[in-house]
């Protein structure tokens, strides 16, 4: 008899768990679930801080933008009006945030003038690259030649293992950040020969690859950012002492010639505003997915 009661209890406990499963696997299937609701959009497009920067910084502010507001990214409004003017837009507070390299000793001034302290949050890494004409048979310069190329050292590419060919060296405009990294990061205080090109708007870089692309002497540079937009086949990139400009190489800094992209604020920023919330979205893991979905390097 007794055997039989415990018999019993064990049927009616096993019961009970069955209904308590069945009752979770009912709820799981029959309650709906926003699919599109994602815990990453921390914004409306109204409350986005306002942010400027430099040129080859868009894509990224863009992306920024379109993931943590959940908009298309042809429909949000980002406009970047260069490095300098982003500086002073940030100082004279007519924007939030601002996409770009290190500041100069001339943009640390203007903001200590105005009262103004800086905090400086590296969020992305560019490659620096080189490039030449597609039929010039050099692959590779070493540091060296491209200080001795730009200084005026070097004038010939048959001195850099190339044919007899004069070089052209082109410049970019000494507030991009293309330039800012050339100084710093290539030439380290030697100086750079006067550009032989006047009449190309290295601004624009559209048109140096045209009109660059008709030079079988010319060399140039550029952030890895450009090379994504504009179309490439006619030109050659060099890799640098050896090392090819990859993902992993810049990231690990193997391949040197870089530039590092900051997120800049004004630091009296309130510790709960929006654009608080928006850099530390910028340095998270899923910001620094955004990073590089948009075609830069995270940081570490």
């Amino acid at each position: 008899m007794n055997q039989n009661k415990k018999v019993i209890n064990v049927l009616l406990i096993i019961i009970m768990i069955l209904v308590v499963i069945g009752c979770i696997v009912s709820y799981l299937y029959f309650v709906e679930v926003d699919e599109d609701e994602n815990p990453n959009i921390l914004f409306n497009i109204e409350d986005y801080p306002k942010v400027d920067g430099s040129i080859a910084t868009l894509k990224m502010a863009e992306e920024f933008k379109s993931k943590l507001t959940g908009e298309k990214t042809e429909n949000v409004n980002i406009v970047h009006t260069k490095t300098e003017n982003a500086y002073e837009n940030l100082i004279n507070k007519k924007v939030d945030l601002i996409l770009v390299t290190y500041p100069t000793e001339k943009e640390t001034v203007k903001a200590q003038e105005a009262g103004i302290e800086l905090e400086i949050v590296p969020v992305a890494k560019d490659a620096l690259l080189f490039f030449t004409n597609k039929d010039n048979k050099v692959e590779n310069l070493t540091l060296t030649q491209i200080q001795d190329i730009y200084s005026g050292k070097i004038t010939n590419w048959r001195d850099a293992g190339g044919d007899d060919i004069t070089i052209t060296p082109y410049q970019r405009p000494s507030t991009s950040d293309s330039q800012k990294v050339m100084l710093t990061s290539v030439m380290q205080g030697i100086k750079m020969k006067e550009p032989e090109t006047q009449n190309i708007d290295m601004w624009k870089l559209s048109n140096i690859i045209t009109d660059y692309t008709n030079s079988q002497g010319a060399i140039g540079y550029c952030l890895n950012y450009y090379k994504i937009l504009y179309n490439t086949e006619e030109l050659k990139f060099l890799t640098v002492n050896d090392v090819e400009p990859t993902y992993d190489n810049v990231r690990t800094g193997l391949y040197g010639l870089q530039a590092e992209y900051y997120a800049v604020i004004r630091k009296d920023e309130p510790e709960n505003s929006n654009t608080r919330k928006l850099l530390n979205a910028m340095t998270s893991k899923y910001g620094q997915n955004i990073v590089k979905e948009a075609g830069y390097v995270q940081v570490d």
